[in-house]
């Protein structure tokens, strides 16, 4: 009979006909755990320093346990060297659910918005002590993305006071989470409680200045007035009218115009609605949603919003455009760091994309920047050529152009540079030939490949036209990430002082909507945590725990590693363990010889 295994809250194993399974000793539990959610198999050896290097028989004290949990899971499992859990002899694990699952699901799970491994510890286990910090992390940012995507989803279905209570959920976990205040705010305006809505509104403001000394961004006062934000002028004639203004929004945001774009879209969208037309209600809110996603700062939970709705309206035709809600509302997932999130809507986008190869581009573009931004780098190389690829048959620049940037990134990360020399050149010139907007994101990749290839001048010139444009363009991605990079070439020039303040300046940029792109911040965090640990700087070990934090949660696995690193630097214990071991799952040999070098530090 197969088990459900639940690790959120008080963990349990139920068989098939709800009977509990008694595990005993904590150790078991966290044995359990640890093969459960790692992706490769394990030795005994390794399991038994982990967990049982206390005991006077470590291997000894590890059959113990596997004796344990085959007497829960069955006498088959957990055997050999080395060890690894099949998932066949379980019908679920919790965690699973979060991570792949539809929200009505993760919704039921018991233990929702309880700790991993609840009432669990394992002080005399440094090293698994510092892995299940990270674990518990990341499952809380996995409930937190479920709950977020369940009080979207209520709310365009038309259940706000359902919405309202999930949303209030989702602010429990998060108290300081500046998205799930704008969201709260928005499913209570839509419930009809304004009063709340604006009380609401104000404790974020206090709680906010108060706990982090900043003031929350234009994306709360957009929830506060977005009742009134659709136009109220009368329905215009015929689907044809309607199908103009999307036309005509869609050009003057091409044309850079976002305002007026955004205006002709919510007058779509009204319109559609007048004339009952579920397709053209479809069309204009995925429009709209995607609009304020990509031309729109801070304006991303609105967008998800929109496009929950275009979900929520059916209509046996619609298929193409649920394909490009589905992936849209993977790539806000995607630029929030929720991964997994991001690759359910992925995956549920691509049988609705049928044979259309820009939007089978589209998808795998997205789904290769996503297991990027893992820092799963072989998978992303193939997602990111096939996007390359389909996006060139078609004629589709733009796309071919963000495929190639993000190939030249994996390249550059991993340190292919002779490969990635010609490959982001390209980019960057057809870039500025055609995609002015675009040209900061190239344009920062080939100054980096520049300056490690020891061209400083030419590396500060590269970096110093990016950041510009993208000053000029107000995109704190574009600010923040060439930012980092004058800061490498302040670095590479001995300028230490000038480079910390840069560094903190790129910070800021880059953080200055709730929107902004995650992978950026914490990439930024790791050039600051580098120069920090070297200088000995006072703010070192704050700025290593913030990004260590932020990669866990998000499952940033290569940076997780570079911020164990950092700690290991800093002395902490058991850091550097953790490091060499969780490097072992990250396909970048570049990463390798980094932890080598550390480890050969540390240890002379």
């Amino acid at each position: 009979m197969m088990s459900e295994l639940h690790l959120l809250g008080p963990p349990c194993i139920l068989k098939g006909d709800g009977q509990r399974v008694s595990v005993r000793g904590h150790k078991a539990w966290g044995l359990l755990a640890y093969l459960a959610l790692r992706s490769s198999a394990a030795s005994r050896s390794h399991l038994a320093a982990l967990l049982f290097a206390d005991a006077e028989d470590p291997l000894a004290a590890l059959r113990w346990n596997l004796c344990e949990l085959r007497r829960a899971l069955g006498d088959g499992t957990l055997r050999g060297d080395p060890l690894v859990l099949p998932r066949e002899v379980l019908s679920g694990v919790d965690l699973d659910v979060l991570a792949q699952g539809r929200w009505q699901e993760g919704l039921g799970l018991p233990g929702l918005g309880g700790e991993l491994l609840e009432g669990q510890h394992f002080s005399g286990c440094a090293a698994f002590q510092v892995w299940l910090d990270g674990q518990r992390r990341h499952a809380g940012a996995l409930t937190s993305a479920l709950l977020r995507e369940a009080s979207l989803a209520k709310l365009a279905a038309g259940n706000a006071s359902d919405a309202v209570a999930v949303a209030r959920r989702l602010l429990v976990l998060d108290p300081l989470d500046e998205n799930a205040h704008v969201l709260l705010v928005r499913c209570l305006g839509a419930a009809g409680d304004g009063i709340e809505a604006a009380r609401q509104a104000a404790a974020c403001r206090k709680l906010l200045q108060q706990e982090l000394g900043v003031t929350p961004g234009a994306a709360l006062d957009e929830a506060l007035a977005t009742a009134t934000a659709m136009p109220t002028h009368a329905a215009v004639a015929g689907r044809g009218a309607v199908r103009a203004l999307l036309e005509a929004g869609e050009a003057a945001l091409r044309a850079g115009a976002v305002d007026a774009g955004l205006q002709c879209l919510r007058r779509a969208i009204a319109d559609a609605d007048a004339l009952c037309d579920p397709l053209l209600r479809k069309r204009a809110r995925v429009a709209l949603g995607g609009a304020l996603v990509h031309s729109a700062r801070g304006r991303d939970e609105e967008g998800a919003a929109a496009l929950h709705e275009s979900l929520g309206i059916a209509h046996d035709a619609g298929a193409d455009i649920d394909a490009a809600a589905c992936r849209e509302l993977g790539y806000v997932e995607f630029l929030a760091g929720r991964y997994e999130r991001a690759l359910a809507w992925l995956t549920r986008a691509d049988p609705l994309a049928g044979a259309d190869p820009a939007e089978r581009a589209r998808i795998a573009t997205v789904r290769g920047a996503v297991l990027s931004d893992q820092g799963h780098y072989r998978a992303a190389l193939t997602q990111l050529h096939r996007a390359a690829d389909l996006a060139r048959q078609v004629g589709e620049l733009r796309q071919s152009l963000y495929a190639d940037s993000m190939i030249g990134r994996v390249l550059l990360l991993t340190g292919e540079l002779e490969v990635a020399a010609p490959l982001l050149e390209r980019t960057v010139n057809e870039a500025r030939q055609s995609w002015t907007a675009f040209l900061p994101w190239p344009e920062s990749l080939a100054a980096e490949l520049d300056l490690q290839q020891g061209k400083v001048a030419s590396a500060a010139e590269r970096f110093g036209q990016a950041f510009a444009l993208g000053c000029q363009l107000g995109d704190p991605c574009w600010e923040g990430l060439a930012g980092r990079g004058l800061a490498r070439v302040a670095v590479a020039r001995s300028q230490h002082d000038l480079a910390r303040e840069l560094l903190l300046d790129a910070l800021r940029r880059c953080s200055r909507v709730p929107d902004s792109y995650l992978w950026g911040r914490v990439y930024t965090l790791d050039t600051l945590c580098e120069l920090e640990a070297s200088q000995g700087s006072a703010g070192a070990d704050g700025h290593i725990d913030e990004m260590l934090q932020l990669a866990q949660r998000s499952g940033m696995h290569e940076l997780t590693v570079r911020a164990h690193l950092h700690s290991a630097m800093r002395g902490r214990g058991a850091a550097l363990a953790v490091a060499m071991e969780l490097a072992k799952d990250v396909d970048n040999p570049a990463l390798h010889r980094v932890v080598d070098a550390k480890a050969l530090r540390l240890s002379s």
